[in-house]
């Protein structure tokens, strides 16, 4: 296991306190978007995640208004209408890398969404845990725009889980903008919060998972995405498995011995 707090990323910026990872895309001047070089870093980051002991909850947080505004016209469209299939595909399945990294990390991940959140920004929105924005997000699939197809980055796999299969061909054909309100309605936010109180309420729900059983929390992470390709029985009986591991845990012991001296437990993650 290693320690991640004191990451100095070159693309984003990072924070850790009280054991909440904080990432910002860092160019609020252009709505923040993503280079060739900050995919592989935030894949990079989130890879290392995996083995961070001193991190128990990311917050991919909005910078400047906004969240971001995906891959970035000059820095990565441009050079890709010149290059060869074979470079095609390695930068095409090294951003899927950070889509796979940021569900594998092993931990809760909270968007904190404000003003445009499109593209490649959707689809980190759409890899999150949970998802909290402000009436003002703006959020678009938006690949078909530039000539593109909707299947992005698992766009096709994952948002007809989240928000319907008909709600989510709309989006990825059409490219248009979902609008809060229906992100909301439709269960893709989980919040919606003013925007001076975005930043507040995914610090008080990222503090909340941080107090609780992290290590179970991790569980409860694998679970969710694995249990996608398996059938009820195997489900079943794969949360059984999960379930006894946590059992072995000392927060278990923690929160029973807790409740019998009617105290509020103190989980410490193991």
């Amino acid at each position: 296991m290693t320690r991640i707090a004191n990451l100095t990323p070159e693309h984003f910026l990072w924070e850790v306190r009280d054991r909440i990872a904080t990432i910002r895309l860092n160019r609020p001047d252009r709505k923040n978007p993503l280079t060739f070089e900050s995919y592989a870093e935030l894949r990079d980051t989130f890879r290392a995640l995996v083995y961070a002991r001193d991190v128990d909850v990311v917050v991919f947080a909005s910078n400047g208004g906004n969240f971001c505004s995906g891959g970035d016209v000059h820095d990565i469209i441009g050079p890709l209408v010149g290059m060869e299939m074979t470079d095609l595909l390695a930068f095409t399945r090294m951003t899927g890398d950070l889509v796979k990294a940021i569900i594998g990390c092993g931990k809760p991940v909270i968007a904190a969404v404000d003003g445009v959140c499109v593209g490649a920004g959707a689809i980190i929105a759409m890899a999150s845990d949970l998802r909290l924005a402000t009436p003002g997000a703006k959020c678009a699939f938006l690949f078909t725009r530039v000539g593109l197809a909707g299947c992005d980055m698992g766009a096709c796999a994952m948002l007809p889980r989240i928000i319907g299969q008909g709600r989510a061909a709309e989006l990825l054909y059409t490219g248009r903008v979902m609008r809060a309100e229906e992100g909301q309605d439709w269960g893709f936010w989980n919040t919606l919060h003013a925007p001076d109180a975005l930043d507040g309420a995914a610090d008080a729900l990222a503090r909340q998972l941080a107090a609780g059983p992290t290590f179970a929390h991790g569980i409860t992470k694998t679970q969710l995405n694995q249990e996608w390709n398996m059938g009820l029985e195997q489900a079943i009986e794969a949360e059984a498995q999960a379930q006894a591991i946590c059992m072995q845990t000392k927060d278990f012991e923690r929160a029973y011995r807790a409740f019998v001296a009617k105290e509020t437990p103190v989980f410490q993650g193991n």
